[in-house]
């Protein structure tokens, strides 16, 4: 079945500048082939994988071909494999890949394979990040009380984490406390050439979280897949996807001052959100790039999925090498990178005359033309210049409820809740800021927009103001060297003065981590119903992920989010009313206490050193004493505890046999929930707080588990009987069959009972009946969580009938082996005249090799409706991964076979 490499005759050996050999590479110019040329830099490095990985088995050189010819193939949806350098986990996803690991192992054994044939076959990083809930704030010791009360909480986790480095070759993992996984990405483990036993190639990497993009900046193409896919792809299974269509980006001139890369990135996230860039690579060129940093271009490329592309991507120049070189890589591994790119035509020297690129379509930019901006109240892509700021929060006030309204009504809008804090009276009004977060991914890994924001500390602080001290501010660094330059600086003191003091390192409240606000504060709200504010510089804000009790999110850079804690409010008009009153009385305005461009760049320049990479990653792997005192089991399969409420073993292979169960058709199921638009992956599974009256925290109590120790949906993935309870868990989720109320509870169509969606599912799946999904367009935007995949299957649903879906997401489906079908362009579950109160039956062949991806499938119902849709299983390898009911049962089969 495998035969050798047919293109070994391309192999050439890369000499050293000053003799001596870095080692082999496959040379694309020795193809001599003028089409590849002209191909985007991101769609070479598709091929170079190809091209190495060739075997005629599962990657053929009908495959390489098909990428050569990327122009004319790609506007026909055609399929490729692809096998990227390595796998990156975070602890939130790595937790459930190291559980289906050593679930696989189990089930291998049990079916007489080789258990310890399941191992990482590529390299795999994972970093324990995502793991800093802000329980304690605005106080210098807040690192170390947050961290010992992580322990405290995820110690069983943690520790499962360190069994599954030490049973899993090929598994370097990060310990907690170091930063968020991106920003080590981007700084530290992002190869940009790999030298594998003397073998090179450019560093790719697939991620189980969608800002995986972010390394995008650094050249690295990577982009987020769901958990399940990637797991695929460390037992060395090719990733298929669809060829996809590149949107060329020229950017021109500089920004303007005043203006930062988080206003750049809002921009470009709304242009492309408008040019419609799901399922394509979008790659940046032109002379506008020689302006942009390389934490610049990684903010760009972080917000790929808020975008909907599958990356942002910034090909490997001279300001690349420069960050490598800053970052402490050494000279040597420069040098080989350098070579390397160079001799295989993937370096972009802007000194020399440009190839013009074929791209599939094209946008523009004039950074000159970007100004400053939030997004909000709940979506990323809902740009605000700061100049509408005061007009665009009344037109929310006053809109119905949706994505830019809360519909408060006139005679509620100036209403003031007056409380009590700390024994001194206090004000609340609409829009009054209640958090306040330097946090993220996003921003947290660029100088300019972190030392920006401590600037604006300064100014403030000098002219005296102050911030209000019901605001919860944090200020949250993605790596460890982010302090080292605020400290260099001299303004880490003033952003602790204002009460941003470092909380930790690592995801917090973008990802709802926000921890608890004043009591008082909370009561205020919800007893007046107010629509508070929180401000971060964050990549999400959809409704209920930051916090239950702020209704309005906005997005912002650092230093507007510091802004916005000083002035205690969105509803301002930052140019013409003041943002405090300083000490002398006088009032002070948004342009006395904003820095100018050459001042922030100034403190970069003098501040940012590569000793404080060197030094920050050199101790990374040596973990802490909390890490390092945990004990673990020895041994390569896991002792299951059946009393534990974090590590559970799932059901998912208890029946399985040898033999694929086929495809399955969906007949009279019912409609667990009927959905809008925009359902994101944190409505169906939430990563934050688990609601105290919620089927999770019944089961919790129920094993003695306290409130206060519930911890987050996010912590608890290991365990699937947390997890299935807490699927459509979001408080915030709106179901049509409820008509109209907000919160997780769905109808039991039979009984027209109103219980909790997992009360419903559960009594659905004893009665023997299946169930499916109605929803609207984007179902299942967001991070790209396996859990809203797995959670569903656990509940017992068949299929999702959606207007569009999220790319992750609806890979994520087909892994756990249910239906995406799209309705017809046009139509929808109520232009149909569907609510949701009918019985669906979906057929479908009962052999694999009769249905095709993409073909029309027709669904009925038990009232004489009858409409088509399309089926999205979009590649034969997806068709496959179904016949196996899952992408994880049809590697244990293939493992088991090819030891035949």
């Amino acid at each position: 079945m495998v035969s050798e490499n047919p293109f070994k005759s391309i192999l050439k050996t890369l000499e050293k500048p000053d003799g001596g050999e870095f080692g082999k590479y496959y040379s694309l110019p020795a193809l001599n082939d003028p089409r590849v040329d002209k191909l985007p830099y991101s769609i070479k490095i598709l091929l170079e994988s190809a091209i190495r990985n060739c075997d005629e088995f599962q990657v053929k050189s009908k495959d390489v071909e098909k990428i050569i010819d990327w122009e004319n193939t790609s506007p026909k949806q055609v399929e490729i494999p692809f096998k990227p350098a390595r796998v990156l986990l975070q602890d939130f996803t790595g937790v459930p890949a190291v559980v289906d690991l050593a679930c696989m192992r189990d089930a291998m054994n049990n079916l007489g394979g080789d258990s310890n044939k399941i191992n990482p076959l590529v390299p795999v990083d994972l970093v324990i990040d995502h793991s800093v809930q802000v329980d304690v704030a605005r106080t210098e010791n807040a690192v170390q009380a947050n961290m010992e009360l992580e322990f405290q909480r995820n110690k069983e986790r943690f520790a499962f984490l360190k069994w599954g480095s030490n049973a899993f070759h090929n598994m370097l993992v990060v310990p907690p406390g170091s930063g968020i996984v991106h920003q080590v990405n981007l700084e530290y483990l992002g190869r940009v050439v790999f030298n594998t036993d003397g073998m090179l190639y450019p560093d790719s990497v697939v991620g189980t979280d969608s800002h995986t993009t972010m390394i995008d900046g650094l050249g690295v193409a990577g982009w987020g897949v769901g958990g399940i896919e990637a797991e695929a792809a460390m037992l060395g299974q090719p990733m298929s996807m669809v060829l996809p269509g590149v949107v060329g980006f020229k950017l021109s001139g500089k920004l303007r001052n005043g203006v930062t890369a988080t206003d750049l990135v809002l921009t470009v996230t709304q242009m492309l959100r408008k040019h419609g860039v799901v399922g394509k690579f979008v790659e940046f060129y032109g002379e506008g790039m020689s302006e942009l940093s390389l934490a610049d271009r990684a903010t760009i490329a972080n917000m790929s999925p808020e975008y909907g592309a599958t990356m942002g991507f910034f090909p490997v120049d001279h300001v690349t090498l420069q960050y490598l070189k800053l970052t402490g890589r050494s000279d040597e591994t420069v040098s080989m990178i350098e070579s390397y790119l160079r001799a295989n035509k993937m370096f972009v020297d802007y000194s020399e005359p440009q190839i013009e690129r074929h791209y599939s379509s094209n946008l523009q930019l004039n950074l000159e033309d970007v100004e400053p901006c939030v997004s909000g109240p709940k979506r990323p892509h809902d740009r605000v210049p700061l100049k509408e700021m005061k007009a665009d929060w009344h037109s929310c006030l006053d809109s119905k409820v949706g994505f830019k309204g809360f519909a408060v009504p006139k005679e509620s809008q100036a209403k003031v809740a007056e409380f009590n804090f700390h024994g001194t009276p206090a004000q609340l009004r609409h829009g009054d800021v209640v958090i306040a977060a330097i946090t993220s991914c996003t921003n947290t890994s660029n100088p300019s927009v972190m030392l920006g924001a401590a600037v604006v500390a300064k100014k403030a602080c000098e002219l005296g103001l102050e911030v209000k001290p019901w605001v919860k501010t944090s200020l949250a660094p993605g790596s460890g060297v982010v302090t080292k330059y605020l400290l260099k600086s001299g303004l880490q003191k003033y952003l602790n003065q204002l009460g941003f003091h470092i909380v930790g390192y690592g995801c917090t409240t973008c990802i709802g981590n926000s921890g608890d606000i004043n009591e008082a504060v909370a009561s205020a709200i919800t007893e007046n119903d107010l629509v508070a504010a929180a401000v971060l510089s964050g990549n999400r804000n959809f409704e209920g992920r930051v916090h239950p009790l702020t209704r309005a999110n906005y997005l912002a850079s650092p230093p507007l989010v510091v802004a916005y804690a000083l002035a205690g409010t969105v509803d301002i008009d930052f140019d013409t009313e003041p943002i405090g009153v300083g000490k002398d009385g006088q009032k002070i305005f948004f342009r006395d206490i904003w820095p100018s461009n050459d001042e922030v760049a100034e403190v970069v320049q003098s501040s940012v050193l590569p000793d404080m990479f060197k030094a920050t990653y050199e101790a990374i792997t040596k973990g802490n004493p909390m890490w390092n005192q945990l004990s673990v089991p020895s041994g390569t399969l896991y002792s299951w505890d059946p009393q534990s409420t974090y590590i559970h073993e799932p059901p998912y292979f208890k029946s399985m046999s040898m033999s694929p169960p086929g495809p399955h058709s969906v007949r009279d199921a019912y409609c667990l929930l009927n959905f809008g638009d925009s359902i994101t992956t944190d409505h169906i599974s939430p990563a934050g707080s688990i609601h105290k009256d919620s089927p999770a925290a019944r089961y919790l109590i129920e094993r003695g588990v306290d409130r206060r120790d519930f911890n987050s949906y996010g912590s608890r993935r290991g365990n699937d009987e947390v997890m299935a309870r807490g699927t459509f868990a979001n408080i915030r989720i709106v179901n049509k069959l409820l008509g109209g109320e907000v919160g997780p509870k769905t109808i039991h169509v039979p009984s027209g009972e109103k219980l909790s969606v997992f009360d419903v599912a559960m009594r659905y799946k004893s009665e023997g009946h299946d169930t499916v999904i109605l929803a609207g367009a984007e179902y299942g935007s967001g991070s790209s969580r396996d859990w809203a995949a797995k959670g569903p299957m656990l509940l017992g649903v068949k299929a999702v009938i959606a207007k569009s879906f999220e790319r992750i997401h609806r890979s994520n489906l087909v892994g756990m082996g249910i239906i995406p079908l799209c309705f017809k362009p046009g139509q929808d579950a109520e232009t149909l005249g569907l609510t949701g109160h009918e019985r669906y039956t979906i057929n479908l062949p009962g052999s694999v090799s009769e249905i095709r991806p993409g073909q029309d499938v027709t669904v009925v119902t038990d009232n004489d409706k009858s409409f088509t849709c399309t089926l999205r299983f979009d590649t034969e390898v997806e068709l496959a991964y179904f016949d196996h009911g899952g992408i994880l049962q049809y590697v244990i089969r293939n493992l088991i076979h090819a030891k035949h």
